[in-house]
């Protein structure tokens, strides 16, 4: 596409990258499949411990989306073709193999065989595994076959070793610039990325991070954030012990590098186990910070951050004590402030954490999310009500304010206009409401009814007879 268009390549490629991104951050606040329904098997899911509304335990059917088209199985390392679909990869590399030069769902002619990894499409699946309480699909390990091999021509490895060696230097100069070039060389392809990491650039990179001149430090993280799109060097940017350093620049670095250390940690989030690593070395306090006090970018760069992390269940409670929810009720409250979508979507997930419940329903969260039920877009009603579901389970005060808060209409219109989840998670809380109320007026009936039944002799009264 760049080539077709002409022009400056660098340019037409920043464009494509800030699109990308949007695109990204749409899709993990608005998919529409986070908390599918759950019907048809009769197996306990593992480790939930949660009934469904009817009181049986059920298995969730899998969301189409998340299905290889090819196999229909629940995708383990979901790729993109060239024509947009998304496939499991050993599917599709066998389709590949067998010499069809097509995209299997819609016979279009595939312009290349490269194969993308889905990782936004790979943190929903794991999302809805935890929200479900099944165990998340786990990717096979790379093959040889599989690995990125750089294709860089021998004078640009020569000019990597020499930045390298600039980045090696004890000159703070060459250390600025080499960090510079090697940010602008990992930004523009993936052979480039392959070939700087291959060359050893990352633990030298993870040195600058601590260093106290913030435009080296700015070169640095940048440069980190580039070389993590490609898959095989997340692991290798966790293994040199980057995470600390990522951290001491989201704490003290300047506003651009503080965002895009928060948007590196969720580039490497994407790897299921580095959202255990990096929740234990400190990051989730001062992502909080930073969706608190940043800029509208390092605002959602922050949220982005969070809402992938917190899909392990173990740092929900380190974003909770850190001080999120408060913060987020801030930014839901903010005419104009434009993290809404973030905002609930962050909350929906830590509802469903016992910390995370109560500290909402401490804040005095329900008359804003009846308001959201009421007035918000289709995503956000459903958001707003998957909150709300969590906070009247087993706690009768919500549902008393809800409906206080005149949430009764408001939840009839989006059981019957809103999205699937949200018309789901309607149908709960009237149920829930109509089932509490019932229960009330029972209550009072039988008082009522033993107050008016005649009340026997007192044994006073009998003996003075």
């Amino acid at each position: 596409m760049v080539a077709a268009t002409g022009g400056d390549p660098g340019e037409n490629i920043e464009k494509m990258s800030m699109l990308l991104k949007k695109i990204k951050d749409f899709v993990q606040t608005e998919n529409p499949n986070l908390d599918a329904p759950a019907r048809e098997k009769n197996l306990p899911p593992s480790g939930s411990g949660q009934a469904f509304a009817d009181g049986s335990h059920k298995t969730p059917v899998i969301p189409d989306d998340f299905r290889c088209p090819i196999s229909l199985e629940l995708m383990k390392d979901p790729v993109i073709v060239s024509t947009g679909q998304t496939y499991e990869r050993s599917c599709i590399e066998k389709w590949l193999e067998g010499g069809h030069d097509t995209c299997p769902k819609t016979l279009q002619k595939l312009t290349s065989a490269a194969l993308t990894p889905n990782y936004v499409l790979r943190s929903l699946i794991a999302q809805w595994c935890e929200a479900n309480g099944i165990e998340p699909p786990k990717r096979p390990s790379s093959s040889g076959s599989n690995k990125n091999v750089s294709t860089c021509s021998p004078a640009e490895r020569t000019k990597t070793e020499i930045l390298l060696h600039k980045l090696a230097s004890g000159s703070l100069e060459d250390q600025r610039s080499a960090a510079g070039e090697i940010r602008l060389l990992a930004k523009r392809n993936a052979d480039n990325r392959v070939a700087i990491a291959e060359a050893g650039a990352i633990p030298l990179l993870v040195g600058l991070l601590s260093t106290p001149d913030s435009r080296t430090q700015e070169h640095a993280i940048t440069a980190l954030l580039n070389l993590s799109i490609c898959e095989e060097n997340k692991g290798s940017i966790v293994s040199a012990g980057a995470v600390p350093g990522i951290v001491h620049v989201l704490k003290k670095g300047s506003m651009e590098a503080r965002e895009n250390a928060a948007a590196t940690l969720f580039s490497l989030s994407v790897v299921d186990e580095n959202k255990v690593t990096i929740g234990s070395l400190g990051a989730i306090p001062p992502l909080v910070t930073l969706l608190s006090e940043g800029t509208q970018r390092g605002k959602k760069d922050a949220a982005t951050a969070l809402f992938n992390l917190c899909i392990y269940q173990g740092n929900k409670g380190k974003a909770v004590r850190a001080g999120v929810v408060p913060t987020l009720m801030r930014l839901l409250t903010e005419t104009g402030g434009g993290m809404i979508d973030e905002a609930l979507a962050i909350l929906a997930i830590l509802a469903s954490h016992p910390e995370g419940k109560a500290i909402i329903g401490a804040v005095e969260a329900v008359p804003v999310l009846v308001e959201v039920i009421r007035n918000g877009s289709p995503r956000n009603r459903e958001n707003a009500a998957a909150v709300l579901v969590h906070l009247c389970s087993g706690d009768q005060k919500h549902l008393v304010q809800a409906q206080e808060h005149g949430v009764m209409g408001p939840l009839v219109d989006l059981a019957q206009n809103g999205t699937d989840r949200g018309k789901r998670k309607a149908q709960q809380l009237l149920e829930r409401i109509s089932r509490f109320f019932e229960q009330q007026k029972h209550t009072q009936a039988q008082i009522e009814a033993h107050i008016q039944q005649p009340q026997p002799p007192t044994m006073a009264n009998s003996g003075d007879s």
